[in-house]
């Protein structure tokens, strides 16, 4: 009985971390510009819109909520300048209270995310910070990453389950963050990248959370959604995965998360009804499946297609209609998208 009772507290844990927050907002940026432009709705977790919702903080005083919309007030608008774009806000329901912050969408919109980062015609290493840095600064729409769990518990990031000789899973942050990269580059964490991307508001995370070989999938995405929680940059993030679950997981713990899944196997109807926000699939899978791009328009599901290198692809998909193409060769693309 005792042992039974302990395996039930990890997840009853969990239960409660999925629960943890009760006001949600569907969405976490504004245009500079415009005046009395939404950020987005209020939500309980039961998905019930909160009328009753009320601002407890603004530091800014541009804010107000009106029959549970969290907005500009009626004159106001976000300035343009480079170095304030980011709104802290207090919201209050019922004695519960959640903290926001509202970005200004700033937001590239040119469908082309940069894949590990711009990294292959660049100085840095691929899921680095500078590959991040340069992902920012040639303007992509999107840099993604790959993120898996530490011996001791930390989303780190990389892309192979090995790296520097050693298995990401079964080695612990600190020998991994000795591992010598191109560049004098060092394995980041995910938390440092989060710090790194929210000093800029053009181009955002794409985040891909990695199977586990040793069933800490579950593990990881809540690892990852605690520090989005953390630093309150849902504005910033995207999210995709290989595991089906754990795209679901992400879904559970933020209903309106941006989460797209990458193993190919779903159609746009069964991605649909999940309620998954988009697919990310690999380009042969396109190419096998006449008409999915149209049909994942007509179910609501956005279209990403990987990994996109070659020039005549890329004007292929883009004149298809593919919301996003995830590259090794984001400065081709980005001409390709004019």
């Amino acid at each position: 009985m005792r042992l039974r009772y302990q395996l039930m507290i990890p997840a009853m844990m969990a239960a409660m971390a999925v629960q943890a927050q009760s006001i949600q907002l569907d969405n976490h940026a504004v245009p500079a510009g415009k005046k009395g432009a939404a950020a987005g709705k209020l939500y309980d977790r039961q998905g019930t819109v909160l009328k009753s919702a009320k601002l407890a903080q603004d530091t800014s005083g541009l804010f107000t909520i009106s029959k549970g919309q969290l907005k500009l007030k009626k004159n106001a608008k976000l300035s343009n300048d480079p170095a304030s774009f980011k709104y802290a806000v207090t919201v209050e329901n019922g004695g519960a209270k959640e903290d926001f912050i509202i970005v200004r969408d700033d937001f590239h919109r040119n469908k082309i995310v940069a894949h590990r980062g711009a990294w292959k015609n660049n100085g840095g290493s691929q899921n680095s910070i500078t590959s991040f840095r340069d992902a920012v600064r040639i303007g992509c729409e999107g840099s993604e990453f790959d993120v898996w769990l530490s011996s001791d518990g930390v989303p780190v990031l990389s892309h192979d389950p090995h790296i520097g000789g050693h298995t990401v899973e079964e080695t612990p942050l600190a020998t991994l963050q000795a591992v010598q990269l191109k560049n004098g580059d060092r394995v980041p964490t995910f938390e440092e990248y989060i710090q790194e991307a929210m000093k800029q508001n053009t181009t955002k995370l794409v985040l891909e959370l990695k199977p586990s070989k040793t069933g800490r999938g579950q593990e990881l995405a809540q690892k990852c959604m605690d520090l989005i929680r953390k630093y309150r940059c849902e504005g910033w993030m995207l999210y995709i995965s290989f595991d089906y679950d754990i795209c679901k997981k992400v879904n559970a713990i933020d209903p309106f998360a941006k989460v797209a899944y990458l193993n190919g196997d779903k159609t746009p109807a069964q991605l649909a009804a999940d309620k998954i926000w988009g697919f990310d699939y690999n380009w042969k899978v396109i190419d096998k499946t006449p008409g999915i791009i149209a049909d994942a328009h007509k179910n609501k599901v956005t279209v990403n297609i990987w990994t996109v290198n070659e020039a005549d692809k890329m004007e292929a998909y883009l004149k298809a209609g593919a919301d996003y193409l995830t590259t090794d060769e984001p400065e081709l693309a980005l001409e390709k998208s004019k």
